[in-house]
């Protein structure tokens, strides 16, 4: 009898392409069913970021070829010095805000065009839209969501942004025909959109007790990709704050290695595409 040993697959950094910043671990004004974050009981943890520490970050960064900065965490615009780091962001290159999309009101959304046009670098936008079936959409997050975020395309588009979409796939459906979809459902708006702004991701379960093994590596976050939170550096988004996660301090000297043996890194290995940053370069080109 012979025992098959299961060797955990190592997931080495190509290059620094992306740098994800953690506005915020757990204040969110949303607490939807599915995030994989745990939130805790207290209403609004004071876990913001500071700015310092952005600024070293860039500093530390200089030399890395960075096409884009993520505002992450649970949500980056609740950040009382939001304003501030980004602007400090596009100095250096583009900012992509992940956002619930609850404080895109068209006051918001046209102070930012104002910021985007302070210098050369873009605001991309990542929100969060599940379903193009609004009760399904809203019975995944919460009442009202869909309309929400319905609400805030339509200001960002009348101010010449153009929004991506981070799908995750909880009814497990076909992704193309996903798409087709939300295309349809946004044309109906007028409200004209391509394959590029979709982003469809696997759901991850947290609550599930199996343990997937990480087969067949495609494109991952942790490639091209770190995140910067309060405590130090971490591999991805998925395991922020998660010692199994941690690359280090600062970006002085921050691990190039990480071992792909949690559920996240099976969830992403799954998706074969990253989940968390954009294809910028084909985004742009569309």
């Amino acid at each position: 009898m012979t025992t098959k040993l299961y060797q955990v697959p190592v997931c080495e950094l190509k290059e620094l392409n992306n740098l994800f910043i953690e506005m915020t671990a757990k204040n969110c004004n949303q607490h939807c069913k599915h995030c994989y974050i745990d939130f805790p009981f207290s209403k609004s943890p004071k876990d913001f970021i500071e700015i310092d520490k952005v600024k070293k970050a860039l500093e530390d960064t200089q030399g890395e070829n960075l096409y884009c900065i993520y505002f992450t965490g649970a949500e980056p615009m609740l950040h009382p010095d939001f304003n501030a780091i980004l602007r400090l962001c596009l100095k250096r290159t583009n900012v992509c805000i992940c956002t619930n999309a609850s404080f895109l009101n068209e006051k918001k959304v046209r102070f930012l065009k104002k910021v985007e046009d302070e210098g050369e670098n873009e605001i991309i936008f990542m929100l969060p839209l599940d379903h193009y079936d609004e009760m399904k959409n809203d019975d995944i997050r919460f009442r009202g969501s869909y309309r929400q975020v319905m609400h805030a395309v339509k200001n960002l588009v009348k101010y010449d942004f153009n929004p991506i979409f981070s799908v995750t796939n909880y009814y497990k459906e076909n992704k193309k025909a996903l798409i087709t979809e939300f295309v349809k459902v946004f044309a109906s708006q007028g409200v004209q959109l391509e394959d590029a702004n979709f982003q469809i991701n696997e759901f991850y379960d947290k609550y599930s007790k199996e343990q997937e093994l990480v087969e067949n590596i495609g494109k991952l976050d942790c490639q091209y990709g770190r995140i910067l939170t309060e405590k130090g550096v971490y591999v991805c988004p998925f395991l922020a704050n998660d010692h199994r996660g941690r690359m280090g301090t600062d970006f002085t000297d921050y691990g190039k290695k990480v071992c792909l043996e949690t559920p996240y890194c099976a969830t992403c290995a799954k998706n074969k595409e990253k989940m968390f940053s954009i294809n910028y370069n084909h985004f742009i080109e569309t």
